[in-house]
């Protein structure tokens, strides 16, 4: 005997009444109208490509024994607006958010020394969105001179008939398993590599890639830009392209809404795909981020990695001040990593600039200089290593 689909919904809805109360777990379902206003993260572009054109294909996986893993997508509802007003789309628009709305957002740990120290918690709780480019996560510090973070409540792990939805089952390329292409570049000479890196957040870093990819465009040379490490969010990828970079990718098209707190062989395998990736597309030269500071703990010990050297050319490093540069390029120099010149923030002021030049033995070049084409390609390195 057949049961009917009002019989049938009412059963389903009676035992996931039953599961919540006993706090086990529970699959709820998503009606059309409902996903169509859920509002999607930039760190979910992918998943939410496919969550748009087939809704009926997924649903909810929540209760007390649920414990989200890094990458795994979110549906949750805004609480209370804090830090973050504003979801960057997968467009990279910012979205304006109002409470109670349901969002699509991809759990993550988070380390911004000017905003929060974040990490995922080991269940639905309610927690916090950590960053505008979508990242959900538990804050644990702040820096004193920010608000709050916007408070949300994870109402269930978006799943589909097999399992738990993570961001990399929808990632366009994949750490292990590389493209066509990069697998019919294997055995050819790679590109040259630069590689920008800073003493820390805010220190101009992705402003020094964007111009001297710039230059490089400039000079008809054929460049692809990537950041290997940081946080999901539109805004540098979109800088690199601006300045002319093609192809541009960053973490978040290999899976991973963030890079902290990642085991580190994933850490170094992403940065190796990735370089791999961008060298495959026939770029004359390859620019790639390395995110946040020199003492920051993935970036600290890639330096060190010989993965590292034979990857990477020559260096870039984007610095605050004068002892920063002195500071960061000590650093360097004593992991045997070649820098090519000084920028970044320290350069927007002539003293600065020129306290800097009289203690480094690098060149200290100004960031909008590098949009010069002699400029930016006298730091192309001569070296190219096989892949």
């Amino acid at each position: 005997m057949s049961i009917s689909p009002s019989l049938e919904t009412e059963t389903f809805e009676a035992n996931e009444a039953l599961a919540a109360a006993e706090g086990r777990l529970r699959h709820l379902k998503l009606d059309a109208q409902r996903a169509l206003k859920i509002r999607a993260a930039y760190t979910t572009r992918f998943v939410a490509t496919e969550f748009s054109k087939n809704a009926e294909d997924f649903h909810l996986v929540a209760g007390a024994d649920v414990t989200p893993q890094p990458g795994d997508v979110v549906i949750a509802r805004v609480a209370e607006i804090g830090k973050h007003t504003r979801l960057e789309s997968p467009v990279s628009r910012r979205q304006l958010m109002f409470v109670g709305q349901e969002i699509m957002v991809a759990y993550g740990n988070r380390y911004a020394p000017d905003q929060f120290l974040a990490h995922v918690p080991d269940s639905l709780e309610p927690c916090h969105l950590v960053a505008g480019g979508g990242l959900a996560g538990y804050v644990t510090e702040m820096h004193a001179s920010i608000d709050a973070a916007t408070a949300i409540e994870p109402i269930g792990l978006l799943a589909t008939k097999n399992g738990v939805v993570n961001l990399r089952d929808f990632a366009p390329l994949q750490v292990g398993t590389p493209s066509l292409a990069a697998l019919r570049a294997v055995g050819t000479v790679r590109p040259p590599v630069i590689a920008v890196l800073g003493t820390s957040m805010n220190s101009g870093k992705s402003t020094t890639l964007g111009c001297l990819v710039n230059g490089l465009s400039n000079a008809g040379l054929n460049v692809a830009a990537g950041k290997a490490t940081g946080t999901g969010a539109g805004n540098d990828p979109n800088l690199f392209i601006d300045a002319g970079a093609f192809p541009v990718c960053d973490f978040t098209d290999f899976g991973y809404p963030t890079t902290f707190k990642l085991a580190y062989e994933q850490v170094r395998d992403l940065l190796a795909a990735m370089i791999d990736e961008q060298a495959a597309s026939g770029a004359d030269v390859v620019v790639i981020e390395i995110a946040d500071g020199l003492y920051q703990g993935e970036t600290s010990r890639l330096l060190r990695d010989p993965l590292f050297a034979a990857y990477v050319d020559t260096v870039v490093f984007s610095a605050q001040d004068a002892l920063g540069a002195r500071a960061g390029l000590d650093v360097l120099q004593d992991t045997a990593v070649p820098v090519a010149a000084v920028s970044g923030l320290l350069t927007a002021s002539p003293l600065a600039t020129a306290e800097a030049a009289s203690r480094l033995d690098v060149p200290v070049i100004d960031t909008y200089a590098l949009c010069r084409p002699e400029v930016a390609t006298a730091l192309i390195p001569v070296r190219a290593a096989s892949l």
